[in-house]
């Protein structure tokens, strides 16, 4: 769980977020999905849905260990604009609680502002990005490609947005066997730090899951990412 220290003009300011924390909490999660899944008898597993598909088993796995869960929040730099159509958007932030919500810059000091919430740098922004090496159709061909190039390029989305401050990507795989997933995890982590990347070592957790389409293994990885 994110941890603060009280005592401030915003006892926010020193949020701590334990990357470890998260990946328990999406790896119990989705866990407990399997097993309904397999008291179903369910055709397909979590592991045949889309990208876009996982994201709410995502969000419910991180609001079932206590924390705010805000999906498709506008990067801080990116919220500047008047316009909130416009802008990257970040696929899941984070804040202490359920019952603080993301500061809205438009809104504060202004009389629309009311209660308690979190200021952009202190909450935890996280890109999640899934691949797995079976599809329903068969082995998917595009896994190491969809490892190396969009992931890449949701770090940087992080690292380039000077605000914030607590930042990492969920890797969530699927995969034949635990070795495999591991190996694959370590090997993209070290490509990423000979290009340069600012990218932490991963929390990794992850359990065997029913074979229904030849993934035998969910892999969750957090890295943290450092802001600029």
């Amino acid at each position: 769980m994110a941890q603060t220290v009280n005592g401030g003009p915003n006892e926010f300011d020193l949020v701590r977020w334990h990357p470890a924390d998260i990946a328990q909490a999406v790896s119990d999660g989705l866990r407990r999905r399997a097993l309904l899944e397999d008291d179903e008898q369910a055709v397909y597993g979590f592991d045949a849905l889309a990208e876009l598909g996982l994201h709410p088993l995502v969000h419910e796995a991180l609001a079932a260990a206590g924390w705010g869960v805000f999906p498709e929040q506008r990067y801080p730099c990116d919220r500047e604009s008047g316009k909130k159509s416009l802008g990257r958007r970040c696929d899941v932030v984070l804040t202490p609680s359920p019952n603080l919500p993301l500061r809205d810059p438009e809104i504060t000091g202004t009389l629309f502002e009311s209660g308690a919430a979190v200021d952009p740098e202190n909450a935890y922004w996280l890109e999640v990005k899934c691949v797995a090496q079976f599809e329903t159709s068969g082995p998917f061909r595009r896994y190491a490609a969809e490892m190396l190039s969009p992931v890449a390029s949701d770090i940087k989305k992080i690292w380039n947005d000077s605000k914030i401050r607590h930042g990492g990507l969920l890797l969530l795989l699927f995969t034949v066997d635990q070795a495999i997933a591991e190996h694959d995890v370590l090997a993209w982590h070290d490509r990423c730090l000979r290009k340069g990347y600012p990218i932490g070592p991963p929390s990794l957790r992850g359990f065997a899951i029913n074979d229904r389409i030849g993934n035998g293994w969910c892999q969750v990885a957090v890295f943290t990412v450092r802001g600029m």
